[in-house]
């Protein structure tokens, strides 16, 4: 979000916070759907990309409403948000008939194509989903995150979307098709279409699976909450008052301070692919590391931060994401403190059921394997997750590996630890050195995070060490 949202979105709480609970309730939810539409980027080399992705964002969450929905039992109220979900699509289209500096998008279509284009689509989606199993959904979603995030796919697509509106292909690049907010949505839906599967979602309404599904502070960087948990919140929506005032505007002001001062300050002097050619000793090397170590924190705690600020002035309480991850004295508790609704997500829909179909098998593997295996597809997931390329994929196992050693260390010396307990000076000075073992081997990590050729990360490694 840009300084400019932010002040929006803050603003927005304001003017809706004395209105009744009934239209509050509504005005969030239209809120939500445009504010997608605000935050999803124009990319002048493809076409009304800036309006096809967002309204692709709000029908597929439809979509997966339907898939979710018990006895697929619709109620007035449930027409009704479907009714206004796409007359806030076609007023958007709408918008071409104002100046453009009054346009939501950049470059709006013709409402009336978008109406037939609907038509055509939708309906024969919506005839072909009640046939569709809730698996096959998760699968899909799945499939087109890949295809989003492996280059090849993603310039084909571009190309794709290049001929349709009679562009040139071959100047088609995957970094054009940046659909933002769609990582975080993906992990929102599969864990609703999941829960459902297993009997653990409560129902909810269109207009609340919608609103959670989008709701614009946590759209495009998190946190990722729980359906049910936020539900809690929306069905109380209470009206802003002073002490929420105060402390969604103090929380949001922390967030600005961590994120545009903090880590756009380090930025100028943090490890990338330009400033780690100009430094000229391993020392050097190691301030950039630890410039990006502290600027990649500040900017994803700050933003987190300015999300969970906002979210309180509407009345929605985001779960925490950080918790002073860099003070944690070993690679776990790192883990459940860092990106914490991630962690937690990824550790109740890979790690746990990937660990247990391995335990059930008839030729079950020694419990080691099952560990090392379990961790290490966990996190090379969550390194692909942020983009399908060797350094992501170096740093899942590296994160992998130092989370398995860890279990088998925890576990052969689980009876020394405690009588370490015991003994209050040697306990501290064992976390102590374990909290500067555990910033480091993460803070290493990092490099292949900030360097985007596996060649590089590998020589940048050595040099810290004083080789290459």
């Amino acid at each position: 979000m840009t300084l400019l949202q932010i002040a929006m979105f803050a603003l927005g709480a304001l003017l809706i916070g004395c209105l009744p609970r009934s239209i509050r309730l509504w005005v969030l939810l239209i809120g939500s759907v445009i504010a997608i539409y605000v935050l999803q980027p124009d990319v002048p080399s493809l076409r009304r990309l800036d309006y096809v992705l967002p309204t692709a964002a709000l029908l597929l969450s439809a979509f997966c409403w339907w898939w979710t929905l018990p006895q697929r039992q619709i109620t007035p109220e449930d027409r009704l948000t479907f009714v206004i979900a796409i007359g806030v699509i076609l007023m958007i289209a709408g918008t071409r008939l104002l100046a453009p500096e009054w346009r939501i998008v950049t470059a709006p279509p013709d409402p009336i194509h978008v109406a037939i284009v609907l038509a055509g689509i939708v309906l024969p989606l919506a005839w072909i989903a009640r046939r569709i199993r809730l698996g096959w959904a998760i699968l899909g979603i799945i499939g087109l995150f890949i295809a989003l995030k492996v280059d090849p796919i993603a310039m084909w697509i571009a190309g794709l979307w290049r001929g349709v509106n009679g562009q040139d292909v071959s100047l088609a690049t995957p970094v054009e098709l940046e659909w933002i907010g769609f990582s975080y949505l993906a992990f929102r839906l599969i864990h609703t279409l999941r829960d459902r599967q297993t009997g653990q979602l409560p129902a909810l309404s269109l207009r609340e699976y919608l609103t959670y599904a989008l709701f614009f502070p946590a759209y495009t960087a998190g946190p990722i909450d729980r359906a049910e948990r936020f539900v809690q919140d929306y069905r109380a929506l209470p009206p802003l008052d002073l002490a929420r005032l105060q402390a969604g505007g103090e929380r949001i002001a922390i967030g600005l301070f961590k994120k545009f001062v903090i880590a756009d300050t380090l930025a100028v002097i943090a490890l990338n692919s330009l400033t780690v050619t100009q430094a000229e000793s391993a020392w050097g090397l190691w301030v950039l590391l630890y410039a990006y170590a502290f600027r990649l924190y500040f900017d994803f705690s700050g933003y987190t931060d300015i999300a969970i600020g906002i979210g309180m002035l509407y009345g929605i309480n985001l779960p925490e994401n950080f918790d002073r991850p860099y003070l944690k004295h070993n690679i776990t508790l790192f883990w459940q403190s860092w990106h914490i609704t991630l962690s937690s997500w990824v550790r109740f829909y890979v790690f746990s059921p990937l660990s247990r179909a391995m335990l059930t098998r008839q030729r079950k593997p020694p419990t080691w394997v099952i560990l090392l295996t379990a961790h290490l597809i966990t996190m090379i997931l969550i390194g692909l997750w942020h983009d399908v390329t060797g350094p992501f994929l170096m740093w899942g196992i590296w994160h992998g590996i130092a989370l398995f050693l860890h279990k088998q260390w925890s576990d052969r010396t689980r009876r020394w630890y405690q009588q370490l307990k015991t003994r209050p000076w040697r306990l501290r000075a064992w976390h102590t050195f374990g909290l500067i073992l555990t910033f480091h081997y993460v803070t290493l990590g990092w490099v292949w995070f900030a360097l985007p050729d596996l060649g590089l990360a590998f020589a940048t490694v050595l040099r810290l060490f004083g080789g290459g």
